[in-house]
């Protein structure tokens, strides 16, 4: 085990990268992913948060609380209904696993059973993790394993997922997730594009652990994927204060029914329209949902961002403060399924 979530809540299948490769800054980082190079391959120099920052976090944790303990509360009712007690949790690193520890503890505070819970990589044009998999299936029946995130955006994990578990007979490739605003999760909490708080922060809502890692001279043919522990962040983790802030509302949630409507046409459509309407070749470059446009934000160097509406600081109000920190423009956009959507511009184009 490295980074800070407790041994009784998740089994890490990483391996420790910490100090074997140097975080770059983000402007280079996009460069190098633009030219070809893979970003599992590289590490961020993690965004520290301006005062102003971390007090919008804040305020969105205490506003969406109630609300994302009432979505933990339904995919975790979904998920006792198909697999009960022999359900095995399989978090995708690293959004997905504070979302798993917060799965674990409901099922256990509500249907008091202690359900396994790992967390593993799954990187996008890499695959998924197969010695952890191989790991998983040594311990545990096929039909057993349900993976977990935090949402979805336009399904890129989700169909990489699909494809992956082709490989794999009787394990059930539909995610868990608490927003899935593009309608393509197995099961989730709600279709609306909420805020999810700990979308608003990297690894000091992960456990201090930087987001996976994939390069063949650092990870072996035996090896798990990767990630490093940002030990120097320890007096700044935020991950069991926003654990505990959710936890807090479960008896609230397990009586609270969410009303869920799925918005008529496809997200995926409103994407291709999003492409299309700003001349967007390549659909990578676009990130929607909330927590993708937060994302975007954090890691990445976006030229814009949509956003429903410009006076909706309840669901918005981290993004206005970040887009105002990096000077990056913000666009009012009829999204329909979606609340906010990061444009990032091909360097070509620049």
């Amino acid at each position: 085990m490295f980074g800070t979530y407790k041994p009784e809540d998740v089994e890490i299948l990483l391996k420790d990268i910490t100090g074997l490769v140097e975080p770059l800054p983000t402007a280079e980082r996009e460069k190098r992913i633009q030219s070809g190079v893979h970003y599992s391959e590289m590490l961020p120099i993690e965004y520290e948060p301006s005062p102003a920052y971390l007090a919008a976090y804040e305020d969105g944790l205490r506003r969406y609380a109630p609300l994302t303990a009432a979505a933990v509360a339904s995919v975790s009712r979904q998920i006792w209904e198909e697999k009960g007690e022999d359900a095995v949790l399989v978090s995708l690193a690293r959004a997905g696993t504070s979302v798993g520890v917060l799965i674990k503890r409901y099922l256990a505070w509500k249907y008091h059973v202690e359900v396994r819970h790992y967390t593993i990589s799954i990187i996008r044009g890499v695959g998924i993790d197969k010695n952890a998999m191989d790991y998983l299936l040594k311990h545990h029946r096929p039909e057993q394993i349900q993976f977990v995130d935090g949402w979805t955006g336009k399904g890129a994990i989700q169909n990489e997922l699909n494809r992956a578990m082709a490989e794999y007979p009787g394990v059930d490739p539909g995610l868990a997730v608490l927003s899935d605003p593009a309608g393509l999760a197995g099961k989730c909490g709600t279709h609306d594009d909420f805020l999810i708080a700990s979308s608003c922060l990297n690894s000091t809502v992960s456990g201090l652990l930087s987001r996976t890692f994939y390069r063949r001279d650092l990870i072996g043919e035996k090896a798990f994927h990767g990630a490093a522990f940002y030990r120097e962040l320890l007096e700044k983790d935020l991950t069991y204060s926003f654990i505990g802030a959710i936890e807090a509302h479960f008896p609230q949630a397990a009586d609270r029914p969410l009303e869920d409507t799925v918005p008529a046409g496809g997200a995926l459509e409103e994407v291709q329209a999003i492409c299309e309407q700003f001349s967007i070749a390549d659909r990578n470059l676009v990130k929607p949902s909330i927590g993708e446009a937060t994302r975007v934000l954090l890691r990445r160097v976006p030229w814009m961002v949509l956003v429903r509406s410009m006076d909706d600081e309840e669901h918005l109000g981290h993004i206005y403060q970040l887009a105002k920190e990096k000077g990056v423009p913000l666009m009012e956009y009829p999204l329909v399924h979606y609340r906010a959507c990061g444009l990032i511009r091909a360097i070509a184009d620049s």
